[in-house]
């Protein structure tokens, strides 16, 4: 039987074009908000863009919150994409809101004394491996990615961290536990460097 790849619909956008950058590295990604067809997945990419409370009121209202719990818990690989990250923590200061708790921690808003700093941090930012892993394998010094966010994940054990960015601060913006990992970069909108990720994932077991 085909290996089945869903990407989550939970009203929170930009899913053709993940669908499209998953075509370009050969995944045939089928998109769906119906709880059974997460559950049947092989292989789930979990995108967003918008806001934590209203992002996870619409995973909750639909089943999905219990789904990727349960995906998470069978090992099935999930790749968490820019809002699909942040409420796969714990918790976000966004709207004060507590998410699914996949990987341990918070998400945090940006801070700045600094006007000149804008909120959201929006652009093509260097990404710098922290430690080894399977999705991150082909990304060298001073590749760049692209970022669209106003908050970012700050998982509680260190060892969940992966890669790092700047913005006035450093950040994790690649984090993961066991078969989930997450990037708040946006891995459809980076170019080649993105879709290697994807490739990466496509062909990905899960394991470390």
């Amino acid at each position: 039987m085909k290996p089945v790849t869903v990407i989550i619909d939970y009203d929170a956008g930009n899913l053709r074009s993940v669908q499209r950058a998953c075509a370009e590295v050969g995944l045939e990604a089928q998109i769906s908000g119906d709880a059974a067809d997460v559950a049947r997945a092989d292989r789930i990419i979990f995108p967003g863009v918008g806001a934590a409370g209203s992002g996870m009121a619409s995973v909750r209202k639909n089943g999905l919150d219990r789904v990727l719990l349960d995906a998470f818990a069978a090992g099935v690989p999930i790749l968490g994409i820019c809002l699909g990250v942040q409420i796969s923590l714990d918790h976000s200061e966004e709207q004060d809101t507590p998410t699914l708790g996949l990987v341990p921690g918070k998400v945090r808003r940006f801070q700045f004394d600094n006007p000149a700093l804008k909120v959201p941090h929006m652009g093509w930012n260097e990404v710098r491996v922290t430690q080894p892993h399977p999705l991150l394998a082909d990304i060298e010094p001073g590749q760049e990615f692209y970022f669209v966010h106003g908050y970012y994940p700050d998982p509680t054990n260190k060892s969940d961290v992966f890669a790092v960015s700047d913005y006035e601060i450093e950040f994790p913006c690649a984090v993961g536990r066991g078969n989930y990992f997450g990037t708040q970069f946006h891995t459809e909108k980076s170019g080649r460097f993105g879709l290697n990720l994807l490739a990466n994932f496509a062909k990905w077991d899960g394991t470390c």
